[in-house]
């Protein structure tokens, strides 16, 4: 073969600037940018993990039905939005909860029997059976339920949502909150406080009498206050809060102050002889407003979850054993998973993951409403458990904000030039891209009943939402 003259004068060259596009894995991207290149790195992952069954459903649910299915998000979204939320009054639940017969315990999280029952929250059981009356101590308190002369039951089932490892009797005290658009109302029991109490899962005399004093004083003083005060849209004062660097799930404290601010008038004019006691309670409270923002959420998912052939979560909640959550206009269907760890946690010293119980409680109501992980990005407090950046919990917002449906039209992030949060967890938009709900939560004692011993953000299973994402694709013409 000849080689002419041109060819040898032929020359490469070879470009003076290198610009790289990564896709997939950050570990090259970095190692490019660490030698002073520029990349850009494009988070790319494979549908649904690659499963098979799972990304033939997201075919369909995402083509052909796709149609109907964004119609009824958008509704969804819609009643999520414009409900009001609006605390009207405490009431014993007995008194609101007409199914709750005289010998029955609500729990937080799915249903489930007293021999699968984790540690905490059997001791939050024992502690309220003995509160009510049932017995004189915990050890039988924990007999009388394991020979079934105490009936368990999920509070979700009976529009109501309890923190953490709580447990409530007939004579709990009660918000009562009504979200007058949708005709629905729900309920959550007082907040507890901090210290030896039965929501952390300590089963101690203190414990015990934590639950009395509510309800023999904080109860009826803070009825008095609140028919005095007259209905309050709760979701205002948390729409303040956001900005104020709550996320109105793990850190309440200005919201808590707003709502403080506004029954302080009606407190001071109680002529309850334990009134000075009740004010010296609820001024170190940082989490009195949790459990009302808790029942605002219900509320607004009660009416949401109305809704047929929605592809949006309305019920996210667990019991220290399993993880449970239901589709929109599917009430009488759970989808369950083993309740994970708390994975991004700060522990109190001599504490850890070896120690610490798994996920538990119904606070993850506020994450399918814009609150909680959603708010994240303009909460430090939050950003602490991420890394200690706020780029962190922005980064945590940005993956909600991935898997939803919507934004809030209330809840603001001024650090995200006032982008509303995310709203509406779309089961759909969670199995393609494998990201799971950020629940904001504390952690208790996994076994000795010593309460707290720390906070984090749990990532929701995955397993869960890929067998709705089944049956939603089985069911949907």
């Amino acid at each position: 073969m000849s080689i002419s003259n041109s060819d040898h004068a032929r020359t490469v060259e070879l470009p003076t600037e290198l610009r790289v596009v990564n896709v997939g894995l950050p570990l090259f991207e970095e190692a490019v940018r660490d030698q002073g290149a520029s990349v850009v790195g494009v988070d790319w992952r494979i549908p649904a993990g690659g499963d098979t069954d799972s990304v033939a459903a997201l075919g369909r649910l995402l083509g052909p039905k796709s149609a109907a299915i964004d119609t009824a998000n958008t509704e969804v979204v819609r009643r999520l939005n414009d409900g009001v939320p609006l605390l009207r009054g405490i009431e014993t639940a007995a008194q609101v909860i007409p199914s709750m017969s005289s010998r029955t315990i609500l729990h937080c999280g799915p249903s489930i029997g007293w021999s699968e029952m984790c540690d905490p929250l059997r001791r939050s059981v024992q502690a309220v059976i003995v509160a009510e009356g049932w017995a004189p101590d915990v050890a039988a308190a924990g007999q009388a339920v394991a020979g079934g002369d105490v009936e368990l039951a999920p509070a979700n089932l009976h529009r109501t949502v309890v923190p953490m490892a709580s447990a409530i009797g007939p004579s709990s005290p009660m918000y009562v909150v009504s979200n007058d658009l949708g005709g629905t109302e729900a309920f959550a029991p007082l907040n507890q406080g901090s210290g030896q109490v039965a929501w952390f899962g300590v089963d101690s005399d203190e414990a015990i009498e934590r639950l009395r004093f509510l309800r023999d004083s904080v109860g009826p003083v803070l009825a008095s206050a609140i028919a005095s005060m007259g209905p309050t849209d709760t979701f205002s004062l948390a729409a303040q809060g956001v900005p104020m660097g709550d996320d109105v799930h793990m850190r309440t404290q200005a919201t808590t102050n707003l709502m403080l601010r506004d029954l302080l008038p009606h407190l001071v004019r109680s002529t309850h002889a334990a009134a000075g006691d009740v004010a010296s309670f609820l001024s170190g409270n940082h989490l009195m407003f949790l459990n009302i923002a808790m029942a605002s959420a219900k509320a607004l998912t009660l009416w949401a979850g109305e809704v047929a052939g929605s592809s949006i979560i309305t019920t996210m909640c667990r019991n220290g054993t399993t993880y449970g959550i239901r589709l929109s206009g599917r009430d009488d269907q759970w989808f369950l998973a083993p309740s994970p760890p708390v994975q991004d946690a700060l522990y109190y010293p001599g504490h850890g993951p070896e120690t610490s119980a798994p996920d538990i409680g119904d606070s993850a109501v506020l994450e399918l409403v814009g609150l909680g992980g959603p708010a994240a990005a303009n909460s430090p407090a939050v950003a602490g458990f991420l890394g200690g950046r706020m780029a962190d919990a922005i980064a945590a917002t940005r993956n909600m904000q991935r898997i939803c449906a919507g934004e809030s039209s209330r809840f603001r992030l001024p650090i995200l030039d006032n982008v509303g949060t995310p709203v509406g967890v779309d089961v759909r938009k969670v199995v393609e891209s494998g990201i799971t709900p950020a629940v904001n939560t504390g952690i208790v004692h996994a076994s000795d009943g010593s309460g707290q011993v720390g906070a984090g953000v749990a990532w929701a299973p995955i397993t869960c939402f890929v067998d709705a994402l089944l049956e939603l694709d089985r069911s949907t013409s």
